[in-house]
């Protein structure tokens, strides 16, 4: 019998670089940081780690904006400490996802830099997407399309052509219509793969083709104009809008070239797709059999605290996936969103229903994602105007995602926490994160962190063999039942306590008293 792909059960931990482990005492995480911390993620659990962009770039959206494709800003080491990070994660039993962008390029690539330089009509505009303005004087944006960091998603240059971008105004969209894009990231993929990573996480993965015409959005009445980002809404609820900057039926071509170029390597390589699409039948269009391998599932994300919330996203999934032979994903954070305990309500109450929500997901089929420092119960932090260094928020004034990304504590009673040798984190820690440092939480069985431990192990156990198939035995607006093979999960997110179904109780996410109490949930066997 041929084992499954590591892929379709595999635990990942999402790396977010900057704020990881600092080598070199600069306040900056690094790839020499993340090596040396390699053991905490093998003791963790994981199968594998996902690392966010660490290519050259101006950091003007923290790696997002990418100026060399190949090679490795020096903020964060070399490509020689690349290669060092892949090598020793394989020797621990981890793989190795690297983050592509390829929506769009840094305004400081050379592609762009020739662009402005050649001037209108010239072969080297056609690789972004410069149009003439509105207007008499062509003054106004080509469309009113609105950028996800807030404002315009039209930067004018000073020949008077405007120039798309989706994002920061130092983030040119590419027009994947134009060949050289494509023939540009193939040639990346293979650089990569060459150098023995197993897989990409694809950033905008729905943004990468706009319809052709570029025309204006339709706004419905009370809507505003934008998407393609969190909204908070559950995907289930979700009215559809017109998005003619996303999610166009050309962007499958894209993904069937790249899968042809990791079907050509050894190892299982594969491609998770960062898709925030309106439905759970269009995420799903993304993974057919000859396209990505797996597509996040921010619909477990978004939905409220809610059984029936729960349940109807995990039908919903499993019902859009099934069709096309894809293995779901389930993620509570990553380095977009407000972190789960804080979003869960916060304190005692919200980790608790962290926990919960985690070891619910965690028994399901398919795979999980992890943020870093979600096994350590961070909550959202209150980042101080002064220190934050989101582009959203010097583009809108509004608090944008520093909070989720403030850097790991490791050990010591006082910032930094361990995080590196000396100086401030580039972003501040909490003074009374001591009692949440790895070092603080280790041994301790009634830490978070031995909880994720404990969880993962316990996972283990059944991933591979318990099936596919999830039977929903019951779920209200307060609890919620699930059967996978051996395992019975049982979710009360109500505010009683309710009794416990028969079985031998594998694991719970918090005490159990008086059976199961609120914000809890057990798995049995």
């Amino acid at each position: 019998m041929t084992s499954p792909e590591w892929w379709r059960h595999a635990v990942t931990y999402q790396v977010y670089v900057r704020s990881f482990a600092d080598s070199d005492g600069d306040g900056v995480g690094d790839l020499p940081g993340i090596t040396g911390r390699l053991p905490h993620l093998r003791d963790l659990g994981v199968d594998a780690l996902w690392i966010t962009p660490f290519y050259t770039s101006p950091q003007k959206d923290h790696g997002y904006d990418v100026a060399d494709y190949t090679d490795v800003d020096p903020l964060f080491g070399s490509l020689a400490d690349a290669d060092a990070l892949t090598t020793r994660a394989h020797e621990l039993g981890l793989k190795v996802i690297v983050d592509l962008v390829p929506n769009h390029t840094s305004s400081e690539h050379a592609w762009f830099a020739a662009a402005l330089a050649a001037g209108p009509g010239s072969p080297e505009r056609a690789r972004y997407l410069f149009r003439d303005g509105r207007g008499p004087d062509g003054a106004e944006p080509p469309n009113n399309w609105q950028s996800v960091f807030g404002g315009p998603a039209w930067t004018r240059v000073d020949d008077g052509q405007w120039y798309l971008h989706l994002f920061d105004s130092t983030q040119p969209d590419l027009d994947w219509r134009h060949p050289e894009v494509g023939d540009l990231f193939e040639g990346v993929l293979r650089f990569w793969l060459d150098r023995g990573v197993d897989g990409f996480r694809i950033d905008v993965a729905h943004g990468l083709v706009k319809e052709e015409s570029l025309r204006d959005q339709v706004v419905g009445e009370g809507e505003s104009l934008g998407s393609g980002a969190p909204t908070g809404e559950s995907m289930v609820e979700r009215t559809l809008r017109d998005e003619p900057m996303w999610d166009q039926p050309e962007v499958h071509d894209v993904y069937r070239r790249w899968r042809r170029v990791l079907d050509s390597y050894d190892g299982d390589r594969m491609l998770v797709a960062e898709a925030w699409t309106q439905t759970a039948e269009s995420m799903a269009r993304f993974v057919r059999p000859d396209e990505m391998h797996q597509a996040f599932n921010f619909s477990w994300l978004l939905a409220p605290w809610s059984a029936k919330a729960f349940a109807d996203v995990v039908t919903g999934t499993l019902e859009a996936v099934a069709p096309v032979g894809a293995s779901p994903t389930w993620v509570l954070s990553n380095h977009d969103v407000v972190r789960h305990p804080t979003r869960y309500g916060g304190g005692p109450v919200g980790l608790a229903r962290a926990r919960a929500a985690t070891l619910t997901m965690l028994a399901l089929p398919g795979s999980a994602y992890l943020y870093q420092g979600e096994e350590l119960g961070l909550e959202q932090v209150d980042v101080a105007p002064e220190h934050r260094q989101d582009p959203s928020w010097f583009r809108t004034g509004e608090v944008g995602r520093d909070g989720c990304r403030v850097p790991m504590p490791w050990g010591g009673t006082r910032p930094p926490y361990d995080f590196g040798p000396s100086g401030e984190p580039w972003i501040p820690q909490p003074a009374d994160w001591a009692p949440l440092t790895v070092a603080a939480q280790s041994g301790d069985p009634d830490s978070t962190l031995e909880f994720y431990r404990a969880a993962l192990a316990a996972r283990r156990t059944f991933a591979t063999t318990a099936g596919e198939d999830v039977e929903v035995i019951g779920s209200d607006a307060d609890v919620l039942v699930l059967r996978r093979g051996p395992v019975t999960v049982v979710l009360n997110c109500g505010t009683e306590s309710v009794p416990l179904p028969a079985g031998e109780v594998i694991i719970a996410s918090g005490p159990l008293a008086g059976g199961l109490p609120p914000d809890t949930a057990v798995w049995l066997g």
